[in-house]
């Protein structure tokens, strides 16, 4: 499997900075070998590596293309977790396939922190090999959350109190908003103008999972559902 490397220009492309240091010292790539670089929004170039420093990978491309977005988006609205699962979360989140993360300061939410979320969403679209950089919103209050709600054909809240389960509540659209809860759940108050704006509130299963791993449950329980995966 190749490595990633995201670059804003990929038909002159040279790693320089921290890409440059993490291929001849991280990495401990030399001439010769490939690589992947992309610009995050779907076009990329397979390249092969002419030299090598700490401080510059020269390149020489060998093919591009560029991969066609997915009709099917989903998307998460996620309670801030505890900075030490904040990383972990958006690492998932990615992997998953997500087209956009909405850092959520619930009113339970343990964290109060997002800065730091688009990197650790751009390091984990390198180790999953996307060519599509998940966009990370700032941080949103509950009523800037719900106005995000009109994007979509549907919202699905996970909550353990919900009397559906997702396989019954999950029907095929282009935009899906999944919202996570925090650690200590999603109030009553906040279920309530969620309900009344239009979201579904579903179950994922009997067990309970933690917040930072909800998400990427929802999303593949969904995906699956929809038949995107």
């Amino acid at each position: 499997m190749l490595q990633l490397f995201f670059l804003d220009d990929i038909e002159h492309p040279e790693l320089t900075g921290d890409n440059a240091h993490h291929a001849d010292r991280v990495l401990r790539m030399s001439a010769g070998e490939e690589l992947l670089v992309s610009n995050g929004r779907g076009k990329w170039a397979k390249c092969a590596i002419t030299s090598i420093t700490k401080k510059s990978v020269e390149l020489k491309v060998l093919e591009t293309g560029e991969e066609a977005s997915n009709p099917v988006q989903i998307s998460v609205l996620q309670a801030i977790p505890k900075s030490d699962r904040a990383k972990e979360t958006v690492e998932l989140l990615t992997a998953s396939g997500v087209s956009e993360i909405y850092p959520w300061q619930a009113h339970r939410a343990i964290g109060k922190e997002s800065d730091k979320w688009l990197v650790a969403a751009i390091e984990a679209s390198k180790q999953s090999r996307r060519f599509y950089i998940p966009e990370v919103s700032p941080k949103l209050d509950t009523d800037s959350a719900i106005k995000l709600f009109e994007k979509y054909e549907q919202i699905l809240v996970c909550h353990e109190s919900a009397n559906s389960q997702i396989s019954d509540v999950v029907k095929n659209a282009s935009k899906t908003l999944i919202v996570i809860g925090p650690e200590g759940g999603i109030t009553e108050d906040e279920l309530k103008l969620f309900e009344q704006a239009g979201a579904k509130i579903i179950k994922l299963g009997r067990p309970v999972l933690r917040s930072a791993h909800a998400g990427i449950a929802a999303v593949s329980a969904v995906s699956a559902l929809m038949k995107v995966w």
